[in-house]
């Protein structure tokens, strides 16, 4: 459920309440129920914060009212109650306004019984716009405190093109904090990048002079991100930890 890309025949529709209840109702159930057993967790709000904290204003919120998240996680609890179920957002990695309404959405729809089981942590970052590890360890740690799982969901680390190899040593550097944040927290569940190669990022159209951002380059080559988690990931599993 997330306020962009929706068909224009759901737009411009006017419909009714209850009418756009039983659409997202049908769409998730249907969704949830085709790969019931298949799919181990989905997504099933994303980036309904804003960048204040407070519940961001959309379709959904105004044709059914606040409540279409609650009842989203209810209807794809229904179709799967063995699936994991998450919200998912940018922005609210370390501390900060948005963080704490994020804290502060999960931790009113736990107290309703709402079947939300984590919180996806996009992590999309610049070498100038990157939250502390630090921040991001207690932030999952209070998360985890509610009985949430966490998630980092998307991460890329955007450079300024052409990259110098002194980006490249950074952004190794930053990859390697963030999973280590991930592997001090036991909740943290799993690490992804949005994508793998740079050759199909998102981010040069929408940040033009900006790219470079995944592990392996645009002809699929590992770069210095990649084996900084690589050595990361091989220290954590030795037998001595």
């Amino acid at each position: 459920v997330w306020h962009q890309q929706l068909p224009q025949w759901l737009e411009h529709g006017n419909f009714g309440r209850e009418e756009l209840k039983d659409i997202l109702r049908t769409h998730i159930q249907t969704l949830v129920a085709r790969y019931r057993g298949r799919v181990a967790s989905w997504d099933v709000a994303a980036e309904a914060v804003d960048e204040n904290g407070r519940l961001r204003e959309t379709f959904w919120s105004r044709g059914i009212g606040p409540d279409y998240l609650a009842l989203a996680f209810r209807w794809a609890h229904e179709a799967d109650p063995q699936a994991r179920l998450r919200y998912n957002d940018y922005g609210g990695e370390g501390n900060g306004a948005k963080s704490d309404g994020i804290y502060d959405l999960v931790a009113e729809l736990r107290r309703k019984g709402v079947p939300v089981h984590g919180v996806g942590l996009q992590m999309h970052a610049s070498l100038k716009d990157a939250p502390r590890p630090s921040e991001v360890r207690i932030n999952m740690r209070r998360l985890a405190a509610l009985g949430l799982e966490t998630h980092i969901t998307e991460m890329d680390v955007m450079l300024s093109l052409p990259a110098s190899r002194a980006d490249l040593r950074t952004q190794a550097a930053l990859y390697r904090d963030m999973l280590q944040a991930c592997l001090a927290v036991p909740q943290c569940r799993s690490f992804s990048t949005w994508g793998a190669s740079d050759r199909y990022s998102w981010i040069p159209d929408f940040f033009p002079g900006q790219g470079d951002a995944l592990l392996f380059d645009k002809d699929h080559r590992a770069k210095p991100a990649y084996w900084s988690v690589q050595r990361l990931l091989r220290t954590a599993a030795s037998p001595k930890h």
